[in-house]
């Protein structure tokens, strides 16, 4: 019998290819996603799509009750790690309220397992490379909410059962990503302001070091990971090894889009400097095949960019704090 999966922000970016995956697996793939961040294009055609808020659970519980779902995998954010600080509040419900509303319903419909994005915002400022024994101890309110999150489904295990696998990604691109978003997606960033013939903008003076993930290295892997009786109730790192600093990145995407940008350093905002993982505990239960390189992915993106253009890049439109605000946010 056909199992049938949600995914929440399937119509994002990662959700999106992690839809797809579903799909080529033969699991009836169930949609729920606001269009806050993502498009209602991106979602594959052979899934089911359901316009609505993680935040609502009238419209929750009605999925939950309509398709008896196997398994959840909950991808849907706001995941402007910088941006969060300034919007506390909107954070908090979305990423934290949201995603307690579906592991009450995860609870209550008997999933078998909770598949559950987080991110290495949960680690702050930790000694690099991140490893899953270390304790968290995050610097903003996106991976405070994130960590809340991953503790909650602890408890959810220890006093109901309702198994789960936690990954912790970071910096994912590819096609499909929305270059229009200006608080977030370095690399979606910098490619919609070549198109604009708009200067690079890097806040402080780039040597921040990253390790950027091509979204195929890691949608498998989350997408059969229910499959894997010893990931249940772990935790994952899981993305790119190779580290750049953010000026590297910034040659490396005006030269796979064949235009010479300028570069332009703005004031440095509170982040990060050195943020990127170990993945050897991820490696031992999945044994991934070799990374692509950071040159091949960004083509691959690139190429995609140049047939879908620019995109205006919006104001966010319920900032609640503006003291300390970047001045390229207001």
């Amino acid at each position: 019998m056909q199992k049938t999966v949600l995914v929440t922000g399937g119509a994002g970016f990662i959700g999106a290819h992690l839809s797809q995956e579903l799909l080529n697996q033969n699991y009836k793939v169930v949609v729920l996603d606001d269009l806050s961040g993502g498009f209602q294009e991106n979602v594959p055609k052979n899934a089911i799509f359901h316009q609505g808020s993680i935040t609502d659970t009238v419209i929750i519980e009605q999925l939950f009750q309509t398709y008896h779902f196997t398994y959840v995998y909950h991808l849907a954010a706001y995941a402007a790690e910088g941006l969060s600080p300034f919007i506390r509040k909107f954070n908090y419900e979305n990423n934290l309220i949201g995603s307690i509303n579906l592991i009450n319903a995860a609870v209550n419909h008997k999933v078998a397992c909770f598949v559950f994005t987080s991110s290495i915002a949960v680690y702050g400022s930790m000694p690099v490379p991140y490893t899953e024994a270390q304790h968290p101890q995050p610097e903003d309110p996106y991976g405070i909410a994130k960590l809340a999150v991953e503790q909650d489904l602890k408890n959810a295990y220890e006093q109901f059962g309702l198994n789960s696998i936690i990954f912790r990604p970071h910096n994912v691109y590819g096609p499909l990503q929305n270059i229009g978003d200006r608080y977030r997606n370095v690399i979606g960033i910098f490619m919609n302001q070549l198109l604009q013939e708009q200067p690079l903008t890097i806040f402080g003076d780039g040597k921040q070091k990253r390790a950027f993930t091509y979204i195929h290295d890691i949608v498998p892997y989350m997408a059969q990971s229910v499959a894997f009786a010893k990931a249940y109730n772990q935790t994952f790192n899981i993305g790119s090894d190779t580290v750049y600093t953010v000026n590297e990145l910034a040659q490396t995407v005006c030269d796979v889009m064949g235009i010479k940008g300028a570069v332009q350093h703005l004031p440095s905002r509170n982040e990060v400097v050195e943020a990127f993982s170990d993945h050897s505990k991820f490696t031992a239960i999945f044994t991934p095949k070799t990374e692509t390189t950071l040159s091949t992915g960004l083509q691959e993106m690139a190429d995609w960019v140049k047939i879908h253009g620019s995109r205006k890049s919006l104001p966010f439109s319920a900032i609640e704090i503006t003291k300390n605000l970047p001045e390229s946010w207001k």
